[in-house]
């Protein structure tokens, strides 16, 4: 495994050594890498996906945020993937990264931490975020790992429902995950943008050719986004804790939808397995 504390906290490369063969276990990144989106996984905090005309209001006061990505009008993924992290501890298995967020558009100064330990058959990932200012936060957190994939590849998990998007990827309406919806089967190439709910927390990722299957594993998170473009080769699977563009809604909704609000001082956490399950032969 490579860490790129530089390009928010990302993981450059993950692959499993079995006997005389090396696979990739993440979508590795270039030699050359210079951002977050061109890495393996990168940490999603202290929200994920968009924000609706990157604006809401959190008692009683009006937050605004600018786009962050170019060609995309709705700030996305909060700001920890977009600086650089301190490494705080490394190892031969283990490496402990913290970035510290001053206020400034977003108006809360907060503690993010990422813990990745490797294991002989799996990686985990812990991702913790501490409001440190003295008025409650909105905060949700998630991983954003990229995943190979060609025709043969197989996603296996458990959704109950999926939100429809517009042309933005933002949610237009929520209905049950079926038909060109449902996450059963062929991953690649499906032409998918879209947030779930009532996820398992384990999602298989299979393929023929190879010796094991890949299990993403986070127990306690009920969301789940999936990204498969059309073109093939590559797919995401993050476990988030909150619905795509959770913040923009009303008060009454935004918990149902996962937004945690941290007192002073409360932390909140997100755990991430990738673990290698090796086949019977």
């Amino acid at each position: 495994m490579t860490v790129l504390p530089e390009w928010g906290g990302s993981i450059g490369r993950l692959k499993y050594r079995r006997d005389d063969e090396t696979f990739p276990l993440l979508r590795p990144a270039p030699d050359d890498a210079q951002h977050a989106l061109a890495c393996g996984c990168f940490p999603l905090v202290p929200f994920s996906n968009r924000i609706r005309g990157g604006t809401f209001v959190w008692q009683d006061r009006r937050i605004f945020l600018a786009p962050n990505m170019k060609g995309d009008p709705s700030p996305l993924h909060g700001q920890g993937w977009l600086v650089p992290w301190r490494v705080d501890s490394s190892g031969a298995d283990r490496a402990i990264l913290t970035y510290h967020h001053v206020a400034d558009e977003w108006p809360w100064d907060y503690a993010a931490r990422i813990d990745y330990h490797l294991h002989a058959d799996r990686l985990v990932a812990t991702l913790s975020c501490r409001n440190l200012s003295p008025d409650p936060m909105p905060c949700g957190l998630g991983f954003h790992p990229y995943f190979l994939c060609d025709a043969t590849t197989r996603l296996e998990t458990d959704v109950g429902h999926v939100w429809t998007v517009d042309e933005d990827v933002l949610p237009v309406e929520r209905i049950p995950a079926t038909g060109r919806f449902s996450l059963d089967g062929p991953v690649c190439g499906r032409d998918l943008d879209n947030g779930y709910d009532g996820w398992s927390g384990t999602a298989r990722i299979c393929e023929p050719g190879r010796p094991f299957d890949l299990i993403l594993s986070s127990p306690a998170v009920p969301y789940f986004q999936l990204y498969s473009p059309p073109g093939g080769g590559i797919f995401v699977a993050e476990p988030v804790t909150h619905a795509n563009d959770a913040l923009s809604r009303p008060d009454g909704e935004r918990a149902m939808l996962g937004i945690r609000a941290l007192g002073a001082g409360e932390e909140m956490t997100l755990s991430m397995d990738l673990i290698v399950e090796t086949k019977t032969r």
